[in-house]
């Protein structure tokens, strides 16, 4: 009987599928600059020419973009899946961000019981350290700086739940989602009492999968996107009050 000669993989395929991994799981991001060749060859072990074909390769696939004497980047249309005019829409028409919430509740719902369940201490401190820029800001009152630390806290459980898909479903919507958090912020943080329950919301999200309660931390986002929703509808409603009393007062003159 005849057998196939087996091949041995190049170098070069090995690092590839290393770095294919690493962009799925996360922790190369989108338009994240890679460390030098010298650094990277060092860390996987091989030479700097097999690390260099790996890099040409994963550049022709798309994934890595080199830019003359700036490096090499992660490509930022890896975060990208989402930006049609579609989603442009969205941002348009405040009537949609009752359907994003909605979605989010799926979604962030599904993230905060995995990331409960799968997070590991890396992950805990990740997300514990999301929050304290997430509590620094929101005492400084560093309106655009929270907006951010918010979207990255998201962001964090969505990592540790070790869902490649989820994790990068979250990433893809990450511009969309920066400006519904901004748009639901402008609406409701003016109001007293909502900022610091919505900031209290979080705390509750984070502990309880920092303690490991899925059942607990998917409630908690849900009590979150929740009061969020009807905080909105609350804000549509005074809104339309007042602009009855004002055609009233505008019709008896």
């Amino acid at each position: 009987m005849a057998y196939q000669r087996v091949k041995q993989p190049r170098i070069s395929d090995v690092i590839v599928q290393q770095m294919e991994e690493m962009i799925l799981e996360g922790t190369f991001k989108p338009g994240q600059k890679l460390p030098p060749e010298r650094e990277l060859a060092k860390q996987f072990e091989v030479s700097r020419p097999s690390l260099r074909e790996a890099l040409q390769k994963l550049t022709a696939k798309g994934l890595l973009i080199s830019r003359q004497g700036g490096g090499t980047y992660v490509s930022e249309e890896l975060g990208g899946s989402f930006s049609d005019p579609l989603l442009e829409l969205f941002k348009t028409h405040p009537e949609a961000q009752y359907d994003l919430l909605e979605f989010r509740h799926a979604l962030e719902g599904v993230s905060a019981y995995y990331a409960a369940l799968r997070s590991t201490a890396a992950d805990r401190e990740e997300i514990q350290a999301r929050y304290d820029d997430l509590q620094r800001f929101h005492s400084a009152r560093e309106f655009e700086k929270e907006v951010n630390a918010d979207v990255d806290f998201h962001l964090a459980i969505a990592a540790a739940t070790h869902n490649m898909v989820l994790l990068h479903m979250m990433r893809a919507l990450f511009s969309l989602l920066r400006q519904h958090i901004t748009d639901n912020l402008l609406n409701i943080y003016p109001r007293p009492g909502y900022r610091e329950k919505i900031h209290d919301q979080h705390r509750v999200l984070m502990d309880a999968i920092l303690a490991g309660e899925p059942d607990n931390a998917r409630k908690a986002a849900h009590h979150h996107l929740s009061y969020v929703e009807e905080a909105l509808l609350e804000g549509e409603r005074e809104h339309t009050r007042l602009e009855r009393a004002l055609r009233r007062a505008n019709t008896s003159q």
